[in-house]
């Protein structure tokens, strides 16, 4: 028979053994279900290239041409169609803001190899406060982009098939537990699963603003065949707080250009430039679009409507009616939306696991499953997710509200990090190097420009976010202004606990451990059986002062148990409390109390609660569970152990 405990090297510290657990999780549902489990040196095995990366970070970006031209014209279709020539204008600034993003971003990719975006840059930089906001703010906003690339998403489809409107709820819902489904099977499985319809619909999206472009340029476009009602003007004339709230709008277009800065450590080496050469596609693709679907929407007479989307009625007007071309359109569209989710499940589960491990939200979160894939927070994102399509019907107007400002809120505060980043760089010599626990810093002979294109970034983010603040407040934004408070004041709560715990739980000025002089063992018991006695000897192991209870509800049971314990309790004393309320565990629990407020200094009170295990699980139904209630009594109660003793009936 093999040693199971083999000495590794002669060097190892006595009594310290080194092995490899030979354990194989066995094939299961699991297994059909989320793949065959990964080891952990599969991990370097896992990561994506750009190809796949673009399908994995861009769609939620990418996606955002099939509403951010609608959010526009809602807001201007408040004065009537004559507005509609500033949303060309209004998208025109929204690309240049989306161009200070991309190169901004860029200088995050290369300077945090490690990824993290905001929250690394916050906290390297600016401090745990910021770092603590800038996670706030992401991970609302990723579980905003969820809901709304989801809510859309079913929205295209209720635009080509208008008796599944009143399904919308539950389809959304059916839809992101379906994302959640690919995502636990791993990062490269999800990634595969989702370009072919990331491309398909960059493709069909292309054919058609180009058929647009071709038919605007031969006269032949027309205008929109009975296009959806437009709801009356309810203002006289254009104003700056219109135009800056149409900006607001339409400012969804940018918003998951800082996905990829989150989520360099998944693709291949090098990682920084292939995760920058994506950004600078996803950033082309997104630009070039949005300004078309914005002209030719504004040319072929499209109305904003809850019924038909802007994409619907370009797409019937292009290629004139809703024939194969058309429904192959809305059908790209509709998958890239509820694909776009996929962004938020690779990022929002990293973000998390990020802040877990500094200790500000549960440890659980950094625990890879079975795939390499943090499950738990894609789980969490999920029911989260879904809870609010059902708590807002899966109407993305009522959710854009809530959507931007966060995510703008962490573009300012990695922009002012990464700005303070190059102001401590200029500081260095060359040559030099300062370790930071996010990135090293070198000194960088164009410093004073980086920090200006990150400074000028940050300026205009937080105009951006100040405008949409002041402009959708009413319309749904102050949850947001007050929620992100609240999840950094939750944050700090849950940091405290684990300060406070890691204090109590240290060894520093800790002395020598204490020797027991005492051991005192109370078991109770519900009866003298087979569990009983198999218990009974166990606590005779640990102590000879021993001392069995039994809560008495009928005199005759209890003349049963006290007979019975004479022959099979081996001369260890029995403890009978009578109950005249007929209450278990509180007289039980009130008797340990009493025992264990009597105990002498370095005396331990061990409460050994026999428990019998059925056969089969269903079967406990059947059981009252006083051991599961005892053991949850007596936890926080100081100074007593609780152990269990199990008896397998066969």
């Amino acid at each position: 028979m093999r040693d199971p405990w083999p000495i590794t090297k002669e060097e190892t510290e006595p009594n310290v053994f080194e092995r490899v657990a030979e354990y194989r999780p066995p094939f299961s549902w699991r297994t059909r279900l989320f793949g065959r489990p990964l080891s952990s040196a599969d991990a370097p095995h896992q990561t994506i290239g750009k190809t796949v990366g673009l399908a994995v970070f861009a769609s939620d970006n990418l996606s955002s041409t099939a509403y951010a031209t609608d959010e526009i014209l809602f807001v201007l279709a408040t004065v009537g169609i004559a507005a509609f020539v500033y949303a060309l204008p209004i998208s025109l600034a929204i690309v240049m803001l989306l161009t200070i993003l991309t190169l901004s971003y860029q200088q995050t990719i290369h300077a945090y190899p490690g990824g993290g975006g905001a929250y690394i840059v916050a906290r390297d930089n600016l401090g745990e406060l910021p770092a603590q906001t800038a996670g706030a703010a992401l991970l609302t906003d990723y579980i905003l982009t969820v809901s709304v690339s989801v809510a859309s998403g079913v929205a295209q489809l209720t635009s080509a098939y208008p008796f599944l409107f009143p399904h919308r709820v539950v389809l959304s819902v059916g839809f992101i537990l379906f994302i959640m489904l690919i995502n636990l099977r791993g990062v490269r499985e999800s990634g595969v699963t989702f370009a072919i319809p990331t491309y398909f619909f960059v493709a069909i999206l292309f054919l058609t603003v180009g058929t647009g472009f071709y038919r605007y340029m031969t006269g032949s476009l027309g205008v929109v065949v009975n296009p959806p009602p437009l709801r009356a003007p309810v203002m006289a004339s254009v104003t700056l707080f219109l135009i800056l709230h149409a900006f607001s709008n339409g400012t969804t277009a940018v918003t998951g250009v800082e996905a990829i800065s989150n989520g360099i450590t998944a693709f291949k080496e090098p990682k920084s430039r292939n995760a920058g050469i994506t950004l600078i596609w996803m950033a082309a693709i997104l630009g070039t679009l949005f300004l078309s679907i914005t002209f030719l929407a504004v040319k072929i007479g499209a109305l904003p409507s809850e019924e038909e989307t802007v994409v619907s009625q370009l797409a019937r007007t292009a290629f004139q009616g809703q024939g194969l071309l058309y429904l192959a359109t809305i059908a790209g569209t509709t998958l890239i939306l509820i694909m776009a989710a996929n962004t938020a499940f690779a990022d929002f589960p990293r973000l998390s696991a990020l802040q877990a491990g500094d200790g500000f939200l549960p440890r659980q979160l950094t625990y890879r499953g079975s795939r390499l894939v943090y499950s738990r927070g894609i789980v969490a994102l999920a029911l989260i997710a879904s809870l609010l399509i059902v708590l807002f019907q899966a109407s993305v107007t009522a959710l854009i509200p809530l959507y931007a400002i966060g995510v703008f809120l962490s573009f300012t505060l990695s922009q002012v990090g990464m700005a303070r980043r190059w102001w401590k760089v200029g500081r260095l010599v060359p040559g030099q190097e300062v370790q930071e626990r996010g990135s090293t810093l070198r000194y960088d002979p164009r410093w004073a420009l980086k920090m200006g294109i990150n400074g000028f970034g940050s300026f205009c983010t937080a105009i951006v976010m100040l405008v949409f603040a002041s402009t959708k407040f009413r319309d749904g934004a102050w949850i947001v202004v007050l929620l992100v408070p609240a999840m950094v004041v939750v944050f700090y709560a849950i940091h405290h606990h684990y300060q406070d715990l890691a204090a109590h739980l240290s060894l520093e000025d800790f002395g020598s451990p204490q020797r027991m002089s005492r051991h005192r063992v109370i078991m109770p018991i519900s009866g003298v059986h087979r569990g009983t006695v198999a218990a009974l000897r166990y606590a005779r192991s640990l102590s000879d002062d021993i001392t069995a209870v039994y809560v008495s509800m009928d005199p005759a049971e209890a003349e049963r148990v006290r007979s019975k314990w004479e022959w099979w309790g081996e001369g260890v004393r029995l403890m009978v409390l009578h109950s005249p309320y007929r209450l278990f565990l509180e007289p039980l629990v009130g008797y340990i109390e009493e025992v264990a407020a009597q105990r002498q200094p370095n005396e331990t009170i061990t409460v050994v609660v026999p428990q019998f295990v059925p056969r089969r699980r269903w079967h406990n139904l059947v059981h009252s569970q006083a051991a599961i209630w005892l053991r949850m009594a007596l936890l926080f109660k100081r100074g007593i152990v609780i152990t269990d003793v199990p008896y397998q009936l066969e």
